[in-house]
């Protein structure tokens, strides 16, 4: 997997410094692809170094970084003959080359997993199936292997989508700044399921109230906290929608504020929603539409955490399914399934617009990116 680098502009005005960042790209491993590839980024300039292939193995879709940044983990589609289920993968980081070394991989309890993340201290790593609509926690030992499950829920309900909400279908699993909350957005309910967590246990217990409704039909399936830690946002991958929430965090309520369409109005094609993320100033909110094949981009209201519709900025490729904000808070990466790129974007710091700087990494179907911030 090769980079191309085509000639790239500068930020405007003055740039702060900032540490170089690993670049980890996530994959599906059905055609050209082998694994986890990386690169090496200067957000100063927005140079990447391409570092090849990072791990072999397969399906590596989702990723998470361990919050000391020497441990990666990957859920991984490995049905096929002889197995069944997903699986969570650990690995061990090597910032000077960026490779990544395995060190055990166990089972996710459960078909199709799609989402990872990491709790706040480094002990507990949580996965979602997909299509078992099931969550699992698994402890992480100090040498960053992971146990096997401690804690597992297996979701139960249906709702009005005759084909995609028959059954449960997990999403993602979100942690609350304050990490007393693990948020499970499960696509097959309308539901974002609400859990306690114990990371001196990994255990997971239902939250009271134990969920958050989105309207019937809308499919929730990635969900970002506001870093104010006041409001947070869910994408609605049926209903090309987000819906904003205002967080009481001593009891991990969710309190919807407004629903408000990813799509420019008029949009008569066909489209599914896929990502959010809000910028780490607090003021932009984005999300990743497949079919219109875009980047809706979104202002927000610091006082009340509603949205306010901006554009929506040409992916640089088709099905973004994932796309992230590098910690300086400068650049957006946007990867595209179906043309197997990954786009990269300048942000105006000012109004949150993007603009395509014509630098497109060549990444076997890539659905995720992760950033591994280096030591200066």
């Amino acid at each position: 997997m090769a980079s191309r680098h085509l000639p790239l502009l500068l930020l405007a005005g003055s740039i702060l410094p900032a540490a170089d960042s690993l670049v980890y790209v996530g994959t599906y491993t059905r055609e050209v692809s082998k694994g986890i590839y990386a690169w090496r980024f200067d957000p100063a300039s927005g140079k990447l170094t391409s570092l090849g292939l990072a791990a072999e193995v397969t399906n590596p879709s989702f990723l998470a970084v361990h919050p000391n940044r020497k441990f990666l983990y990957a859920v991984g589609e490995i049905s096929g003959p002889g197995q069944k289920g997903g699986a969570v993968s650990a690995f061990a980081i090597d910032q000077a080359s960026g490779k990544l070394k395995l060190l055990n991989q166990v089972s996710s309890k459960g078909a199709g997993p799609c989402h990872v993340n990491l709790d706040r201290t480094g002990r507990v790593a949580l996965a979602v199936n997909y299509g078992s609509g099931s969550v699992v926690a698994l402890p992480v030992q100090e040498d960053g292997r992971l146990g096997e499950a401690a804690s597992f829920v297996q979701h139960e309900g249906s709702s009005v989508n005759p084909k995609r909400q028959q059954g449960p279908h997990a999403h993602s699993v979100n942690l609350s700044p304050d990490n007393r909350f693990a948020f499970v957005a499960d696509l097959g309910l309308d539901k974002i399921l609400i859990y306690r967590l114990d990371p001196a246990t990994a255990t997971i217990t239902p939250n009271d109230p134990p969920f958050a409704s989105v309207a019937p039909g809308s499919g929730p399936r990635h969900f970002a906290f506001h870093p104010s830690g006041k409001f947070a946002y869910v994408i609605n991958e049926l209903a090309s929608t987000v819906t904003a929430f205002a967080y009481e965090a001593a009891g991990g309520r969710l309190r919807e504020l407004q629903t408000i369409s990813t799509l420019p109005a008029g949009f008569q094609g066909n489209n599914t929603t896929a990502e959010v993320v809000v910028h780490p100033s607090g003021r932009f909110l984005y999300g990743s539409n497949r079919g219109h094949d875009s980047i809706a981009v979104f202002r927000i209201d610091p006082r009340t955490g509603t949205l306010t519709a901006v554009e929506q900025t040409p992916s640089g490729g088709k099905v973004p399914r994932n796309f992230n904000i590098d910690p300086s808070g400068r650049w957006l990466f946007a990867a595209n399934q179906a043309t197997n790129n990954i786009a990269l974007f300048r942000i105006d710091a000012k109004t949150g617009r993007l603009s395509a700087t014509g630098t497109v990494l060549e990444a076997g179907a890539p659905v995720c990116v992760r950033f591994v911030p280096l030591e200066k």
